[in-house]
């Protein structure tokens, strides 16, 4: 596995898409965090600000974990076009011929996935304790609740898994990345409002395939509200993580049919 890996990063150590993508993520990530802390990114009238926040410890994991997961569209994106460019120059092929097997192929991209996601978790571990420690001035407290980076965790994969499945599915960049924006940003508003309202089914949603994920990392002050107004309980966190799981499992086992059974 190592070895697989070591091998992916060769291939993408000098790519300049990669960096220019993960440094816009990274910088995107820290100055929408610093906007909200300092009232420069404001939402809601009559000088009432929602998005202000408190970012002192352990508060501030809610906060960067929540706007962390609104930007994994940024490295889901980098991982359609990893995988997507074994096709479009024909490395996949000339993998096999050195000597490696279909799945381990697969595999890589799946250790490509493992890899991104701890990036991101750590990226937000980082501006975590940076932004906690300037708000609060110690770092007291700085474990608690850091379980909200475990949830974060297993959203990227989740997210960066359904991104490769469908690189692996559709082998085309521009066209995958059309696909995966379309369904995370329209196709399943579509089907959590069909279920909810269609069917009046108020469970079945909250399980779809990324929902599910980003029930677990909700915006702080919704949550909060809900709970004030004593609105219906949701489903507790582990049955979102089963639900997840599920998912990513189904990612892998359509996608490894998938790649056996094609013609590269």
């Amino acid at each position: 596995m190592t070895s697989l890996l070591s091998i992916e990063w060769l291939k993408i150590r000098k790519y300049r898409t990669t960096w220019v993508i993960l440094g816009l993520f990274a910088g995107l990530l820290t100055l929408l965090n610093y906007g909200i802390i300092h009232g420069f990114i404001r939402a809601g009238g009559n000088n009432i600000n929602i998005l202000s926040q408190s970012y002192a410890f352990p508060h501030v994991w809610d906060n960067i974990c929540y706007y962390t997961s609104n930007l994994v569209l940024f490295p889901a994106i980098l991982m359609i076009i990893f995988t997507t460019n074994e096709y479009q120059y024909r490395t996949n092929r000339q993998n096999i011929i050195d000597g490696w097997k279909r799945l381990q192929f697969f595999h890589a991209k799946w250790l490509m996935v493992l890899s991104l996601s701890i990036l991101t978790t750590i990226i937000a571990f980082i501006l975590g304790l940076a932004f906690g420690y300037a708000e609060s001035g110690s770092f007291t407290g700085a474990m608690n609740n850091t379980v909200k980076l475990a949830y974060l965790f297993i959203l990227c994969i989740n997210y960066y898994s359904f991104a490769l499945l469908l690189s692996v599915l559709v082998k085309r960049s521009g066209l995958t990345i059309g696909l995966f924006l379309l369904y995370c940003l329209l196709i399943e508003f579509i089907l959590h409002m069909y279920f909810n309202y269609g069917l009046h089914n108020e469970t079945l949603n909250l399980f779809l395939p990324l929902q599910c994920s980003d029930n677990l990392l909700p915006f702080p002050l919704a949550k909060m509200a809900s709970q004030l107004v004593g609105l219906s309980a949701e489903p507790p966190a582990y049955q979102y993580i089963l639900a997840s799981c599920c998912w990513i499992i189904i990612y892998y086992i359509i996608g490894r049919i998938r790649l056996l059974k094609s013609d590269w």
